[in-house]
């Protein structure tokens, strides 16, 4: 959920404009992917139905799809040529593994995709035993009825596990933008206290959240705003103003970010933040209270890019 409300035509189509451009762009999602990824070498689970929401070009997909071989795959995104583009990533069984499948009990070995929007998830009550989300639900319009949603799919002792933004995302990008106008240029994002509420809320057991502060650095302004368009990551606010900045605006947001120039390279941070949940028996606690970890890192990694 964001500060003001999305524009989810510009959403859909800013993403389908990213799909031939995203993986080139995309080093810090994958980053965050894979540090999600090691957090499920401590789960025991098996699931025999996962659901990917958000699954882009297919990055995490590819990976499940090998972790769990022999489960029912579900990859939503709200993008067609983002599932087109992930569909390209998944091994493509030739006819003799077509004709063993049909042997096969039917949901193994099977991966659906699915254009749809995550708030309105088209899957069954207590269907699914495993939802992973990277670095999408930071897109949903209302995040507390997206979690309600995804422990309706959830099956009894099923895990959601996800990463997101935080608040400090782009901050030096805010900070410089709000030297222009008082216009929304850059996505507001939810606290990591306010994501572990609203996952009680929606019903689910034991949340733990954790937080870690990334810093990409560049050589100028122009190379941030490049990766942000080439993965698709624009404002997209239903208030935002259209069209392109002009030489007298972008010449006053370079002039502002310069400010947090260090040892030659400019900063951009994200706040990443990490939590997973058990959806339990999905019956309420007679007292309504639960407990919630927050494991806040101090870990910071530079990463720097041209």
């Amino acid at each position: 959920m964001l500060e003001s409300e999305l524009d989810f035509a510009e959403v859909r189509r800013a993403f389908d404009h990213a799909a031939a451009s995203y993986d080139a762009h995309a080093v810090l999602q994958r980053e965050v992917c894979d540090r999600l990824l090691e957090r499920l070498d401590f789960m025991a689970l098996q699931p025999a139905r996962v659901l990917d929401i958000g699954t882009g070009t297919g990055y995490g997909l590819a990976h499940l799809r090998s972790r769990y071989a022999e489960a029912e795959l579900c990859a939503l995104d709200i993008a067609p040529a983002m599932l087109k583009a992930a569909r390209s990533r998944l091994p493509q069984p030739g006819w003799a593994q077509r004709a063993l499948a049909r042997f096969a009990p039917p949901a193994s070995r099977l991966t659906h995709l699915m254009c749809a929007d995550m708030e309105r998830l088209p899957l069954a009550s207590s269907s699914t035993n495993l939802v992973w989300s990277s670095l999408a639900l930071q897109w949903a319009h209302d995040l507390e009825a997206t979690l309600k949603g995804v422990h309706r799919v959830l099956a009894p002792g099923g895990l959601l596990m996800f990463a997101t933004f935080g608040p400090d995302t782009l901050k030096e990008l805010r900070a410089a933008f709000s030297a222009i106008d008082d216009a929304p240029h850059v996505n507001r994002f939810i606290d990591l206290h306010d994501i572990g509420d609203m996952l009680i809320h929606a019903g689910f057991a034991s949340p733990v959240m954790e937080m870690d502060m990334l810093t990409l650095t560049y050589s100028d302004l122009k190379s941030l705003m490049r990766d942000l368009k080439g993965i698709g990551a624009h404002n997209a606010a239903a208030t935002r103003k259209r069209g392109l900045l002009g030489k007298s605006a972008w010449s006053r947001l370079e002039q502002a970010y310069e400010s947090n120039r260090s040892e030659g390279r400019l900063p951009a941070t994200f706040e990443v933040i990490y939590g997973h949940a058990w959806a339990g028996d999905k019956t309420q606690r007679a007292d309504g209270r639960q407990v919630i970890q927050f494991n806040i890192g101090e870990r910071k990694r530079k990463m720097g890019l041209t």
